[in-house]
């Protein structure tokens, strides 16, 4: 897997675990504050976009990942 990869695997788990923690109707909610977590991310993703840089990517390639295309 490269890294690239592991970087939108964690994106997209988080994105999904803090929706599913700060949204009331979910079942396993806690605060409306997780909300602002999701939006950190989307805020990364976005920087991440447009500078083609990403310090967790530059960590899984330290530990190892693959670069890739």
């Amino acid at each position: 897997m490269t890294s690239w990869q592991i970087v939108r695997i964690f994106a997209g788990f988080f994105i999904l675990l803090s929706l599913a923690l700060g949204t009331p109707g979910s079942p396993i909610f806690h605060s409306a504050w997780w909300l602002a977590f999701t939006a950190f991310v989307g805020i990364n993703l976005l920087q991440s976009g447009l500078t083609r840089w990403c310090l967790l990517e530059t960590i899984m390639r330290k530990l190892g990942a693959k670069s890739g295309n």
